[in-house]
């Protein structure tokens, strides 16, 4: 494995890709930005939504709508804040209209969330929904409501994570009676967090498979700034297109400039 340092120089190399993904025309057509993820680059748990929402294109940070407060909130009841986890989606642009991702738009963005993961490498992911939790566990036909509160260990890639599919925040907010479910299962986090994990190795067969070939636009240019453990990486903007959706990467002074630009935070 890498050093951690090299993993956020290689972070940093896949968000610039990313940011000039074209391979799915219609999303690159109507985003205001690519919401690549945000949080702490060396997490031990990892979040992985649907995609961006409207707040999210807009601003180029995942979970910033309602959802994301609700996230914020849980995290907080078991000791946590964001700059503790990394949060990513399935997607990083955002579908028209807030529709479902398709097929094709999760099979040409997938690998980039298969790079976060191996860069990252945390010890926990929790699914939020279905089509992360179907993504993830390379099983499209067993559903989020089978299946959450239910840890199991699954080999993605070069190494083996735990998995933790979890309600998505959003579907909580239009179902209050989910909201005591999602509770109930955040408080295990700790818990899961502290369990030994099968040795890193290379997998002979994995679960799910990487093939990271992106497809970018030459002409996007990126801007990078390190401020110490901080890294910022300025997006581009272009115009845009709720139920969920995925609803935070470096700001210029502090952290203001996130409501105003897209970014990639890195803690």
């Amino acid at each position: 494995m890498s050093s951690a340092e090299q993993r956020r120089e290689e972070l940093k190399a896949t968000w610039e890709l990313a940011r000039g993904c074209v391979k799915c025309p219609q999303l690159a057509a109507t985003r205001q930005t690519v919401v690549f993820g945000a949080g702490n680059a060396d997490a031990d748990l990892m979040f992985v939504g649907e995609a961006p929402g409207a707040n999210e294109d807009r601003r180029g940070l995942p979970f910033v709508g309602q959802a994301g407060g609700l996230l914020d909130q849980l995290l907080s009841e078991i000791g946590l804040r964001r700059d503790d986890v990394f949060i990513a989606n399935v997607l990083k642009c955002r579908p028209p209209g807030n529709r479902d991702p398709l097929p094709q738009e999760i099979d040409n963005c997938q690998d980039y969330l298969f790079k976060q993961l191996e860069l990252i490498c945390p010890k926990l992911v929790c699914t939020l929904g279905n089509f992360a939790t179907k993504l993830l566990r390379g099983d499209p036909a067993t559903g989020i409501t089978r299946l959450h509160g239910r840890a199991e260990v699954r080999t993605i890639g070069p190494r083996e994570v735990r998995l933790y599919p979890l309600f998505h925040p959003a579907a909580a907010l239009y179902t209050p009676s989910m909201v005591a479910t999602l509770r109930e299962d955040f408080s295990r986090i700790p818990d899961l967090l502290q369990e030994a994990l099968p040795d890193d190795r290379p997998a002979p067969v994995p679960d799910v498979a990487l093939a990271f070939e992106p497809v970018i636009e030459p002409s996007v240019a990126v801007a990078v700034v390190e401020q110490g453990r901080e890294t910022s990486v300025v997006g581009q903007a272009a115009e845009p297109a709720d139920q969920p959706s995925g609803e935070g990467p470096i700001s210029e002074s502090p952290r203001q400039a996130a409501a105003d630009s897209p970014q990639l935070n890195l803690f």
